[in-house]
């Protein structure tokens, strides 16, 4: 179900300000993120390796956390380097670290094998710490499947019905544009569309002069989706006719969609977002208006992927068939098979190759469940 070696995004840096104690589900697994008092960012297993307390109820010390039921300790490690009352700790104890990486804002964690995390190989967006882009970052939380979020953002069409007051402008949208080029990659795709000399969107016009509301733009999307579920959108409003097609950039204005897509569960999803600007200057209101028709957008996203997700719970048989608009989201799929079906086969060899440890019958543990 999951990708485990691959970075994903587990937070936004400012989550995790003024020494809180994060608790999130990634992958399945319940995982605490805290920043230690040296500001490096931990994360650990949230599950005290005692008694099975989660550690996001304890405190931090310094760069240590304890369980405040029997207050073991534990270092950013996740060894257990004190046991309150007992002079001895046993060298094994402890709970799982995974490595993370502060960049851009984010706090990246890789949930596979540890000896294989790179941070080399997390996806670069520079757009995210340019201080000319602009944007406010949030997150949302979707009761629905993560890959059902990555087929409607690589779905340029549904723009035309789903958003037809928001983002999209109008339903023209889906009858006279298509793709003007679908790039297969080894890990995605890029995706660019074209719509030519059209009103502009309900999001885009509201944040223009009112010299500039009503005339027709040329619009252009690049979306680039990436594995795990990294979507970029580059977005170019120009005046009509102006030949942004041909590489004139004069009066036009442009944005990046930026969103993360992190499996809580197998139904549930973290989706982190944020739209930026380059051209507000210091009218932070610009940056507030789009944020808002984002959400607004997003919500009808959401109303329709979280029913999508009920219908395929209720009929685990029904099967998905794909039109001409799928090209690139069946690719991804294709891809993503393609790659936890190695994961998996690495990980079954490995298995098939470990002597198997003796059998060792457990102590009686009298007490609990009593």
């Amino acid at each position: 179900m999951f990708l485990k070696n691959c970075w994903y995004v587990a937070a936004w840096d400012h989550e995790l300000i003024d020494g809180r104690m994060l608790a999130r589900t990634l992958l399945e697994e319940a995982v605490l993120l805290y920043k230690s008092e040296s500001g490096k960012v931990v994360a650990l297993q949230d599950r005290c390796c005692h008694r099975g307390v989660p550690l996001h109820l304890g405190r931090r010390e310094g760069d240590c956390v304890r369980c405040m039921y029997h207050g073991l300790k534990f270092d950013p490690t996740g060894k257990c380097i004190q046991i309150p009352g007992q002079e001895v700790v046993p060298p094994k104890l402890g709970v799982r670290s995974y490595p993370v990486v502060e960049k851009d804002h984010l706090i990246w964690i890789w949930m596979g094998d540890p000896a294989k995390a790179d941070p080399a190989e997390i996806i670069d967006f520079p757009y995210l710490r340019d201080p000319q882009w602009k944007g406010i970052p949030d997150y949302m939380h979707y009761d629905a499947n993560w890959l059902l979020i990555v087929d409607n953002l690589s779905d340029f069409a549904h723009l035309a019905f789903v958003h037809t007051r928001t983002l999209g402008g109008s339903e023209e949208y889906a009858y006279v544009t298509k793709p003007v080029a679908i790039e297969r990659q080894p890990r995605g795709f890029r995706v660019e569309r074209w719509h030519m000399n059209a009103a502009p969107p309900p999001f885009h016009r509201k944040v223009l002069p009112a010299e500039e509301k009503d005339k027709p733009v040329d619009r252009r999307n690049i979306g680039h989706m990436h594995i795990p579920g990294i979507f970029f959108l580059e977005s170019m409003f120009s005046p009509a006719g102006s030949g942004s097609e041909n590489g004139n950039r004069e009066g036009s204005r442009e944005y990046r969609n930026c969103q993360f897509m992190t499996p809580e569960t197998r139904r549930t999803t973290h989706f982190f977002w944020t739209y930026l600007n380059n051209y507000e200057g210091d009218d932070h209101n610009i940056s507030r208006s789009l944020h808002q028709s984002l959400i607004e957008g997003f919500m009808e996203d959401k109303h329709l992927i979280e029913a999508q997700q009920k219908v395929l719970d209720a009929d685990p048989e029904f099967r998905m068939l794909a039109v001409a608009a799928d090209a690139a989201l069946s690719h991804f799929r294709w891809t993503f098979d393609k790659l936890v079906a190695a994961e998996r086969a690495e990980e079954a060899a490995k298995k098939a190759a470990t002597p198997a440890a003796p059998a060792i019958k457990p102590p009686h543990q009298a007490g609990i469940g009593a």
